[in-house]
């Protein structure tokens, strides 16, 4: 590298060889960061993710796929009991939270400020998702912050009393923390916690025993190495056993049936966190409103659930994935993603009729995770994405999506769109996706020929829906020309009576 050139009387202070810098107009770049006594000089090593490179026109604009104005009209927000705020429109109230936000109708925006001072990252309970006959509701949020000292807020209880009275159908509201609950009181150490059922009245406290970032990166790394460049037949489910991927799906879609089944059986309200409500509290809200709302279980549907619940409100793709980050050990890398896609296909296998997706498209949204071709999973959060351009520098991977939509649709979908789903999370009945960890390996069939009939199946389901609306047509035609036969006018029969 060349040397930088010193000005009269300028002297270097420091240099960090390994830095990072976002650019708002061109991305990441990785390079040295120079400090002197008049000025801050970057140079950069590398040039930027290729997302803010690839310029692929296609017919249908992704970015438009989600308005969070038209989603909420779509559950009936808002309504007398909650209400559309735009207290963090400049994102002051909470910068890893999106623009728009849903609270109870009879909360303040001053209130909401003092609430957040008491929430992990100013994360302060929101509404994802809410019944359309019983208005039980699923919100989400960080962690409370009462410390050791068991601090309280007086607001905060006031808020979550009004999300249980915002529900008719019940007085009480169960507070599902994803952590286990020893991970929670350790967190009372560090100024965190969790709600106590003293302070907050009419509501139950439940742990759902899922772990952390640290032990999801550990269980996938043992995973790879079972799974590639080799496997081993002789020894594979003691492996796969050994580790414990499957227990960490079963922990996770156990927990969002709980949810599901607390809003719709029980017509309860629930609050979802886990300690900074980025990780954890997604997974459980998204599954969880896909088992509810057979919209979120249709293409669109599932890219409005993913731009809304993982993307807008501050997922840490950028970190969770390592964009641009050689650093494979990075503490921040996590799979809560790709678990979530998991959790995904393990239901499909169980109702194979309710998607209308197929394999294919959990397959192409995980590729792209990691593929930086596409700017939908680059940034930490809405604001991070807006001070980055992404929207006007990069492509939406629901542009190449939907506008080849032939590709992944599931031929044997049913629009049971008023079904909830309730799948079994035993053990016993989930399995490996072997179609995405192991599709590489030579002895796997080869993911081509699943794609091959997927096609297959849908040209064949063309054909028989053709020929039904045929037939459909033939019978109308019968019918009306039965009806005008029988209307024709009959010659008058003379009726004698004889005496």
């Amino acid at each position: 590298m060349e040397e930088l050139l010193l000005l009269p009387g300028e002297s270097v202070k420091d240099i960090a060889k390994d830095v990072t810098y976002i650019c708002p107009f061109s991305g990441a770049y990785r390079g040295s960061f120079t400090v002197t006594n008049y000025r801050l000089y970057f140079r950069s090593l590398e040039r930027p993710l290729f997302a803010f490179e690839y310029k692929e026109v296609f017919p249908e604009n992704g970015w438009k796929v989600y308005d969070p104005i038209q989603e909420y009209r779509r559950q009936g927000i808002p309504n007398e009991s909650w209400r559309i705020t735009r207290v963090n429109e400049r994102y002051e109230l909470c910068d890893t939270y999106p623009a728009c936000l849903v609270v109870p109708a009879n909360i303040s925006d001053d209130e909401l400020r003092k609430i957040a001072a008491f929430r992990a990252q100013d994360r302060i309970p929101v509404l994802s998702w809410i019944h359309p006959e019983s208005q039980a509701a699923i919100t989400r949020c960080s962690q409370p912050l009462p410390g050791v000292n068991g601090k309280r807020s007086k607001e905060d209880e006031k808020y979550l009393q009004s999300i249980m009275d915002a529900n008719a159908q019940s007085h009480k509201v169960f507070i599902f923390d994803a952590r286990p609950s020893v991970n929670a009181v350790a967190n009372k150490a560090k100024g965190g916690g969790y709600e106590s059922e003293d302070a907050y009245q009419n509501a139950e406290l439940v742990f759902l025993d899922i772990h952390n970032i640290h032990v999801m990166r550990e269980s996938q790394r043992k995973l790879k190495e079972i799974s590639y460049p080799s496997i081993q037949e002789a020894n594979w489910l003691s492996n796969l056993e050994s580790t414990h991927w499957l227990e960490h799906i079963k922990l996770i879609l156990a927990g969002a049936l709980r949810i599901a089944d607390k809003v719709e059986s029980g017509k309860t309200s629930v609050v979802v966190h886990c300690s900074d409500g980025w990780d954890r509290t997604p997974q459980l809200t998204s599954l969880a409103m896909i088992m509810l709302d057979g919209y979120y279980r249709t293409i669109r549907g599932f890219e409005v659930l993913v731009e809304k619940e993982w993307v807008s409100f501050g997922h840490r793709f950028y970190q969770r994935t390592g964009h641009g980050d050689k650093n494979h050990a990075d503490a921040d890398r996590s799979p809560m993603f790709l678990q979530f896609i998991d959790c995904v296909w393990q239901m499909t296998r169980q109702f194979p009729n309710a998607f209308e997706f197929n394999e294919h498209f959990l397959i192409i949204i995980l590729d792209h995770l990691y593929s930086c071709l596409f700017g939908t999973f680059l940034c930490n959060c809405e604001l991070q994405k807006l001070k980055e351009g992404v929207v006007e520098e990069s492509v939406s991977l629901w542009s190449f999506i939907n506008s080849q939509l032939e590709d992944f649709i599931n031929p044997l979908y049913v629009n049971y769109s008023s079904h909830v789903l309730y799948p079994v999370t035993s053990t016993r009945n989930l399995e490996l996706w072997a179609g995405y960890y192991i599709r590489w390996n030579p002895r796997t069939r080869p993911p081509g020929a699943i794609n091959s009939r997927y096609k297959v199946l849908l040209a064949k389901r063309a054909e028989l829906q053709k020929r039904l609306e045929e037939l459909q047509r033939e019978i109308s035609n019968r019918s009306t020309s039965s009806s005008d036969r029988g209307s024709s006018p009959q010659p008058i029969t003379s009726v004698q009576t004889v005496v």
